[in-house]
């Protein structure tokens, strides 16, 4: 796994200095630790850093063709390199090495912006084309590996793995974008395009954006949806065992590698079957590793102790104690932007963890998203059943009076916390499950924000994210529409970040195979029924898998990476978070209703109310602004922080 960066001047040929282009390599070293690689000529500047994994010996980049027009930055694995190396071989194509990142320039060469539809894998690639004046950067299907970039004011187009490496050039503005505050409080994270600044956007995952020298810049082109188109009847039976085909399938093109591999192991039905496909795949012992929390809770070290015995694998387990918050500090300079997920703290040990056995693990992220594993599918659809009942006309009246006067219960047992139900089946669908998935939901927002930052956002509301990717949603069902709301926002722009930069933290490449596009594809066109059966999320895939695995591992209770944040707040880091989220820092913003905020504290600490996860919203937008103030102060940059 490698990390890229580069510039380019659209207008005309001027010399970006070395030393600018070194700093932007430097900050993302952690990406790519062995070896590091720079190219400049007039007008382009492209930097890398590798992770090496494959053809250790000569794999460097950036990497040429054979005459030197076309060069390549990448981070990535592209999986069928074997199969496209053969057939650009036969249609005359000269290799100089035998990695993955060669087919990129030659299949540049051969099949123009159409290459990435020919690739497998995860990526993101920029091309520098002399001949044709040309800078095409391209992301995987599903958004695995990252890309920003940004046009800035002085026609130079940058672009980077991580934000960091955008943040020290000279010209960059940090103004943040008001909308994608709105947003990160929403979500707790910032969905594609938008990032935390106006300067900057993310390119979306399936995407590919073109920049030509002495033309106007160029819009992100999509040459990849999940299609959600039906599969060819099968019986259930048929479907499973092509369902663990295709799965093993999916695994097998993901051992590939010259260095140590293994696996994470949470004791999930989804990492558990990875780690068998694993198991059968491989002659030695399959290299996993565990986290064990000292709170029971939280703690499912035992079910992944059961498969390791099952399969034999080299099994590896840390313990995170039930007060592990040491590394809030740090998760700023990791995320670069807001990242209010907390199951960060243990996906970072995690990744710890595995980097001293491995430098490649495969997970077993993608399940929930694919084959509707979260309890809020099971939720939303209960509630889609009383929205087709009763039309809005009704609901909008009935159900929002009664969530407006029925009590937030957040200590009463769930059966009798109807509040956020009532407010969900008082809206549409699209908004009732954004507000079924908000970490902090509309009516709160409009309270903690300012008035002055609410004349800012002119309206702007979070829904637009998911009305926007629900409008041209293939979903013919509504099972399937949430599905692929998620796939487009929870996967991407939480799961999949959280990984990349907790791994990358480490120098550590994650695999994943539930995401292989292929499978991602089929998968999509399983019938609604077979996904979500009676209540039972993943119905076939627990079928499947489950001659596989322990008896104990399909039919178990799912419980995620949760960290006890409600606890924390009311005990040791009730002090800190008053300091900082009442602080000056947040206050003194403009962006914040300050008695909202001293609210949200106090019902927190008494017990009356949760508000742990608005709290752990507040906790790193702060860390996010003071790592901003020391970037601002250390003089990395002369641009303004936190203007809005």
């Amino acid at each position: 796994m490698c990390g890229i960066a580069g510039i380019f001047d659209i207008n005309g040929r001027r010399v970006f200095e070395r030393s600018l282009l070194e700093r932007m390599n430097d900050v993302q070293l952690h990406r790519g630790p062995d070896e590091e690689g720079l190219h400049s000529e007039p007008g382009v500047g492209l930097v890398h850093r590798r992770l090496s994994i494959i053809d250790l010996s000569s794999g460097q980049q950036p990497l040429w063709n054979e005459d030197g027009s076309v060069v390549v930055v990448y981070n990535g694995e592209i999986y069928n390199f074997p199969e496209l190396t053969q057939e650009l071989v036969a249609l005359g194509h000269t290799f100089r090495s035998r990695c993955d990142t060669e087919v990129i320039v030659h299949g540049w060469e051969e099949w123009g912006e159409k290459c990435v539809e020919r690739f497998r894998g995860m990526f993101a690639f920029a091309i520098w084309d002399r001949s044709r004046q040309t800078l095409f950067i391209a992301r995987d299907r599903l958004g695995i590996k990252p890309v920003y970039y940004a046009v800035l004011s002085d026609g130079t187009v940058a672009f980077a793995s991580e934000l960091k490496s955008l943040m020290v050039l000279p010209q960059w503005n940090h103004s943040l974008d008001p909308c994608a505050v709105e947003e990160y409080f929403a979500f707790g994270y910032i969905p594609e395009p938008r990032t935390i600044f106006k300067s900057a956007q993310k390119l979306p995952p399936g995407h590919t954006v073109t920049f030509k020298r002495g033309e106007p810049a160029g819009k992100p082109k999509e040459y990849w949806d999940i299609p959600f188109k039906r599969v060819a009847p099968l019986s259930e039976a048929e479907a499973c065992e092509e369902l663990v085909a295709r799965l093993r399938e999916a695994v097998k093109i993901r051992l590939v590698a010259e260095v140590p591999l293994g696996a994470f192991l949470s004791g999930g039905i989804d990492s558990s079957a990875v780690v068998a496909m694993m198991a059968q795949l491989s002659d030695d012992p399959v290299n996993t590793c565990s986290i064990a929390f000292s709170d029971a809770e939280f703690d499912e070290s035992r079910y992944a102790a059961q498969v390791a015995a099952k399969y034999h694998t080299a099994h590896h387990v840390d313990q995170v104690n039930s007060d592990d918050f040491g590394l809030i500090d740090a998760l700023g300079g990791v995320y670069d932007e807001p990242f209010a997920d907390s199951s960060a703290i243990p996906t970072y040990r995690v990744c710890q963890l595995a980097r001293k056995h491995v430098t490649v693990a495969l997970s077993g992220d993608g399940g929930d998203e694919n084959l509707a594993g979260y309890r809020r599918y099971r939720l939303f659809m209960g509630e889609e059943r009383l929205r087709a009942a009763l039309p809005l006309g009704v609901r909008r009246p009935l159900f929002g009076l009664l969530g407006t006067v029925y009590p937030k219960a957040d200590w009463a047992p769930q059966m009798l916390r109807a509040k956020t139900t009532f407010q969900a089946l008082a809206r549409d669908s699209v908004a009732g499950y954004l507000d079924a998935v908000s970490l902090v939901r509309e009516p709160l927002r409009r309270r903690l924000f300012s008035t002055r930052f609410r004349s800012e956002l002119q309206e702007y509301d979070a829904v637009q994210v998911f009305r926007r990717h629900a409008e041209r949603a293939p979903a013919e069902d509504s099972l399937s529409l949430i599905q692929y709301l998620d796939l487009k926002t929870y996967l991407v722009g939480d799961i999949l970040t959280k990984v990349d930069r907790a791994s990358m933290a480490h120098s550590l490449e994650v695999r994943v195979p539930l995401l292989d596009h292929k499978l991602v594809e089929w998968m999509s066109g399983l019938p609604p029924t077979w996904k979500l059966n009676r209540g039972t999320g993943k119905y076939i895939f627990k079928k499947a898998i489950a001659p596989y695995l322990p008896d104990a591992i399909p039919d178990r209770r799912k419980m995620g990476f949760a960290v006890p944040l409600a606890a924390w707040f009311r005990g040791p880091l009730r002090h800190s978070l008053r300091a900082a989220v009442l602080g000056p820092r947040l206050m003194d913003s403009g962006l914040f209703e300050g008695a909202t905020v001293r609210e949200l504290v106090e019902q927190h600490e008494s017990g009356s109310r949760d508000h742990s996860a608005a709290l752990w919203s507040l906790l790193m937008f702060e860390s996010f602004q003071r790592r901003m103030e020391q970037t601002h102060r250390s003089g990395e940059n002369t641009a303004l922080v936190n203007s809005v």
